[in-house]
Order: structure tokens, then C-alpha cells, then sequence
């Protein structure tokens, strides 16, 4: 059986699981929230973004609440578990989407706002999918390691920044950080969704 247990009301229609802790959100929501799953226990202590915030602090908020909602989905498990395939014929797992997003946040920060020359982590020209489909001998904790040190490296970059109307070249296009931002809003969404199922498959664990 599943419950939610809060110690505070969240906002209507929200059920938040998780945690993470960010600098940037200021005058923020914070909700504690319990999942029961199987007799096992997941706290979260996620910060909700605020209603009403400055368009760069609430791209910011919700880039963060998505970064540790996919870290949420991957809590407690096992690398075995991390690494299983659980909604064929597709071939993601939840260890293949931490090590993709390791080289979306690379990818997007540090060579398009950054500028450096950063080859990606867990792909290749040779192999456009090795970071979804090389998970079965991978090393997990590396590529947690990788990926917390790209989002680190990201904060820096972009707070380093101006504004949000700072622009760079990317191939043949110019790109803003808004762009940016927004962006990898848009591609955690997605694959959280894709947690979603994935952890549900695996133990039965659902929520936000």
C-alpha cells in the first residue's frame, strides 16, 4: 500500500517526494512528505518553487526541483535495480537517464554557455546512444559522481552571468541562457516522466 503523510498541506495538486536544498529560492514553499511503499520509507523535504518570484530566480527554482526529483526517483535502490530496463521494448533505466542528463547539463552549460571543450561523458559520435545503452557493466556511482559535478559546474556558470540576455553561438545558432534554462526545464520533465514509470515498474513507488 501507498500513503502520503504531510506535515505541511502543499499547494493544491501537488504531491512532492524528494529533497533538495538551493540558495535561490527565496520566500519558497518547503513541504515534508513521507512515501510508504512496501513497508519502506522515503522522506522529502523538496523546496517547492515560490508563485511569485523574479522570471531568473523561478527558472532557476524549478531547474532545481526537477534535478532532485530524478535524484529522488533513483533513492534506495539498488544498482541492479538502477540499471534494469523495467518498460520494454524501450531501453531506458533509471541509471541511463542520470548518466544522460550528466552529458545534456555538460553539453548545454559547459560547451554552450561555458564555451569549453568538453566532450560528452558517456556517448560518442561511434555510439549516440552509449549513455542509455551501456549501463549494464557501467559504474553507478561514477556516473551519479558525474552527474552532481555537472549541475555543480552549471550553477557556477550560470550565476557567473549577467542575465538572463546573454547569448552564445551553438553550431550555426545563437542561444540565450533564458533559452538554456528553459530548456533543460523542458528535458528533465520529460525524462522525469520517464522516471516516473520507470521507478513504479520497479517497486511500486509513485508520486511527483
Amino acid at each position: 500500500p501507498h500513503s502520503l503523510d504531510w506535515s505541511l498541506k502543499p499547494p493544491d495538486g501537488h504531491k512532492m517526494i524528494g529533497s533538495h536544498r538551493s540558495p535561490v529560492l527565496m520566500g519558497a514553499l518547503t513541504y515534508r512528505a513521507t512515501l510508504v511503499c512496501d513497508n519502506r520509507t522515503m522522506a522529502d523535504d523538496r523546496t517547492y518553487p515560490s508563485y511569485i518570484a523574479g522570471e531568473r530566480a523561478m527558472l532557476d527554482a524549478w531547474l532545481e526541483y526537477h534535478r532532485a526529483t530524478l535524484e529522488l526517483k533513483c533513492e534506495g535502490l539498488s544498482e541492479a535495480q538502477l540499471r534494469e530496463r523495467t518498460v520494454p521494448p524501450s531501453t531506458l533505466s533509471l541509471l541511463g537517464l542520470i548518466r544522460h542528463m550528466a552529458d545534456v547539463e555538460r553539453g548545454w552549460f559547459r560547451r554552450g554557455i561555458g564555451g569549453e571543450d568538453a566532450p560528452p561523458l558517456f556517448y560518442s559520435e561511434e555510439d549516440p546512444d552509449g549513455d542509455f545503452d551501456r549501463v549494464d557493466t557501467a559504474d553507478v556511482a561514477e556516473a551519479f559522481e558525474r552527474w552532481r559535478s555537472e549541475c555543480d559546474h552549471a550553477r557556477k556558470l550560470v550565476d557567473a552571468e549577467p542575465s538572463l540576455e546573454v547569448t552564445r553561438q551553438r553550431r550555426e545558432e545563437t542561444i540565450s541562457l533564458r533559452w538554456v534554462l528553459m530548456h533543460m526545464i523542458e528535458e528533465y520533465a520529460r525524462h522525469n516522466g520517464h522516471a516516473d514509470l520507470l521507478r513504479e515498474r520497479l517497486d511500486g513507488s509513485v508520486g511527483e
